[in-house]
Formats: C-alpha cells, sequence, structure tokens
C-alpha cells in the first residue's frame, strides 16, 4: 500500500449503467462515484450482483450497449471524458493505460493460441514498431517477472496446459505488459488456494511499487481488501454503501450493510465465543429494487423514513469518510467485530 496523495488519475463520476432486457431495466450500476490515484490501491466490496464488475467493464469500454445504456454520469481518465469518447481512442487506452485482470483467467484466455503470442499480440497491437521476435521476447521476460518457472517453454504453450495460479499470472502479466496506469483488478484470487492467493497480491503490490500503478481491487473477500487496500469501497444493489479508509470503514462503519458484512467475517487472530451473524435474506433484484434505501427489507435499524427516502451519500466521522444511511449514528454505536 503506497497511496499516493496527487490528483486521481481515474475518477468515476455518478455512473449510471442499465440494462434494458425484455424483463425490465436492470439497474446495475445506479449513481456510483470514486476515484484512484497513482500508487494507490481501492478495494470494491460487495456481494455478487452489486455492480463492482459493471462499474469496471464500463471504464473498459466493454459493456455491451446495447442492451446497456449509460443514463449518466463521466469516466475521466487524466482530465478526458471515457464515455464521451469514440471507439478508436478508447482501443488506444484499453490495455495500454487501464488494463484489467479479469475475472475467470481459463475463459478470458484464448483456447487456440499459445499463451506467449497472445501477451506478444497485445504488445504488437499497441506498437507498431515492435517486431514478432521482439515481441514474443517480451512476452517471455513479463512471464518470467510475474514467476511462472521456465517462461520460454511455457510462453509456448497453451491456457489448458497452465494450473489455475498460473493462469492468473499469465493474465497478470499480460495487462501490465505496456506499464499500464491503472490496473482493475476483478476478482484476481478467485478460486485459487490460499497460498497462491498471497501470492498473486504479494506480485501485484511488488509491481506496483515499481511501476506506482494505481490498483482497483473489485473482490467479495474483506480480509483481503483488509491487508491490500488504502481505502474501501462498499457497494449495495448498485450503489454506493460506505466509503472510506481501511480504519475508518473497518473500525468505524456507519452502513448497516458493511456492518453486517463485518460481522460474517470469520477472525482468524482471536478466538470467537459466540456464532457468526449472516446477514439476513438475499440481495434485491435490479430489476424490481426496493424503494427508498435499497438495503432496508435486510436492515435491522429501518424505520418508515428507510422505506421511503433514499439516504444521501455525505460525510460521516470526516470529509473522507463517505456512507449513505438514515441511522448511521445508531450504526456507529454497535461496536465492529474488527475493533474487538
Amino acid at each position: 500500500m503506497t497511496a499516493d496523495t496527487s490528483e486521481p488519475v481515474l475518477s468515476i463520476e455518478d455512473l449510471r449503467v442499465h440494462f434494458h432486457t425484455d424483463a425490465g431495466v436492470v439497474k446495475a450500476v445506479d449513481g456510483v462515484s470514486w476515484s484512484v490515484a497513482p500508487g494507490e490501491t481501492l478495494g470494491i466490496v460487495g456481494e455478487s450482483g452489486s455492480g463492482k464488475s459493471v462499474s469496471a467493464l464500463a471504464v473498459m469500454g466493454l459493456v455491451p450497449v446495447p442492451p446497456a445504456r449509460y443514463e449518466s454520469g463521466r469516466i475521466l481518465f487524466k482530465g478526458r471524458d471515457l464515455i464521451a469518447a469514440d471507439e478508436k481512442e478508447r482501443r488506444a487506452i484499453r490495455g495500454k493505460e487501464i488494463s484489467m485482470i479479469f475475472q475467470d483467467p481459463l475463459t478470458a484466455l484464448n483456447p487456440v493460441f499459445r499463451v506467449g503470442h497472445q501477451i506478444a499480440e497485445v504488445i504488437q497491437a499497441h506498437d507498431k514498431k515492435v517486431g514478432r521476435v521482439a515481441a514474443r521476447a517480451k512476452a517471455v521476460e513479463l512471464l518470467g517477472e510475474v514467476g511462472i518457472p521456465n517462461p520460454k517453454q511455457r510462453a509456448r504453450e497453451y491456457p489448458h496446459q497452465f494450473s489455475g495460479g498460473m493462469r492468473q499470472r499469465a493474465m497478470i502479466a499480460m495487462a501490465l505488459a505496456l506499464d499500464p496506469l491503472v490496473l482493475l483488478a476483478d476478482e484476481p484470487t478467485t478460486a485459487l488456494d490460499v497460498t497462491v492467493q498471497a501470492q498473486i497480491m504479494d506480485l501485484l503490490i511488488r509491481l506496483q511499487s515499481q511501476r506506482g500503478t494505481a490498483i482497483v481491487l473489485i473482490t467479495h473477500d474483506l480480509g483481503l481488501v483488509a491487508g491490500h487496500a488504502d481505502r474501501v469501497l462498499v457497494m449495495y444493489a448498485g450503489n454506493v454503501a460506505e466509503l472510506g479508509t481501511i480504519d475508518d470503514v473497518y473500525y468505524r462503519p456507519r452502513h448497516p450493510y458493511t456492518l453486517g458484512l463485518l460481522n460474517s467475517l470469520a477472525r482468524m487472530d482471536q478466538r470467537r465465543t459466540d456464532r457468526l451473524k449472516p446477514i439476513v435474506g438475499q440481495p434485491p433484484s435490479l430489476i424490481r429494487v426496493p424503494p427508498g434505501c435499497p438495503f432496508h427489507p435486510r436492515c435491522p435499524f429501518a424505520t418508515d423514513i428507510c422505506r421511503k427516502e433514499m439516504p444521501p451519500l455525505e460525510p460521516k466521522d470526516g470529509p473522507d469518510h463517505l456512507a449513505a444511511c438514515h441511522h448511521s449514528d445508531q450504526v456507529a454505536l454497535q461496536q465492529s467485530p474488527a475493533a474487538s
């Protein structure tokens, strides 16, 4: 965690991405704002379907339009609005200045091309001056840099010949091939064992410290975020529930959803005498989001105002700790499991 205090390199402002389907309008992202600075790691957490991945795919320009539609908002990269940019400009940025590690490397990698060829293709697509031989040599170098043994041999192999951890490393090598300013890591450790998870995250943080890359870490793993992020954004039903530093959100949560996530997290550093407390109910359908606060059907603090009015995202303990809750003061009186 080597956060830079300079201006954000990437900012999302009031982003709304809705999918217009036969069943109705899916409000996948519904008014989300966040930013990340050079050298900073922003963690985005929430249950499946909360809009984490869609917001990242929108940055990359990979949301299918139609059925998706950008209802409002801006995605600012170095002052340029990527939503307003044409496809040629987005292609020049995608993969070179902003890269993404996709959630499932087995499906993200093309099964009929060798791994080294796919990495070399990324390099040549953005730099026409690099020849085929030089691009292949760079691909081998990158595979070695991310810790793949015998990279020259492995570069000639196909994705199905790699283990899950090695495919993830190959995806990281591809994402870092052109020294991007921003790296979007969507569930980079999903389905990996704990040892490989630690290796992957250590690799990302080491490369970040060397290159000053801004990382957006998208995950459902609160423990992973606690150990590697500078700030954390909690999403629920396409909205921002809470945003702040790790200390703010983990030790002084001001949204009941954040508190619920922390209560359901197992602690390995201390003996626990009571049972874990799961969040009751299920996340809402994004076609039929409840009126008022979307979390109110599952919230133990909910009152009439929660069922009628959407709470604004506003400062709580300080200007950098934001939460969208009518009863954040009551939530603050509950001790966070992280603080115990």
